[in-house]
């Protein structure tokens, strides 16, 4: 099998979403990612990020893109066979 490991990412400024595009680029592939990537770092809100005070890329539209919590998903109960019924009912279907 001819496969390539990624090594954890040490010394890099925002090491944490390195770590976290290796992995995006071992499940989707190198060329996809670093297309993201460049239309990000090109204007398009494809691909943002910030860690440590760096950033990366494009942030998204916050008027298209706010999705607010409200208690009704925080209680959500996730039961082994559930479902699906308690969701939005604030009960659990145990």
């Amino acid at each position: 099998m001819d496969m390539r490991v990624k090594r954890p990412v040490t010394g890099h400024p925002m090491p944490e979403m390195a770590a976290f595009v290796a992995g995006l680029k071992s499940a989707f592939g190198d060329a996809v990612i670093d297309d993201a990537i460049r239309r990000g770092k090109g204007g398009e809100s494809t691909f943002y990020a910030k860690e440590n005070g760096h950033t990366i890329g494009t942030p998204s539209s916050t008027s298209q893109t706010v999705w607010k919590v409200d208690e009704v998903l925080r209680d959500r109960h996730f039961c082994t066979g559930c479902d699906g019924s308690c969701v939005g009912q604030y009960l659990s279907c145990r």
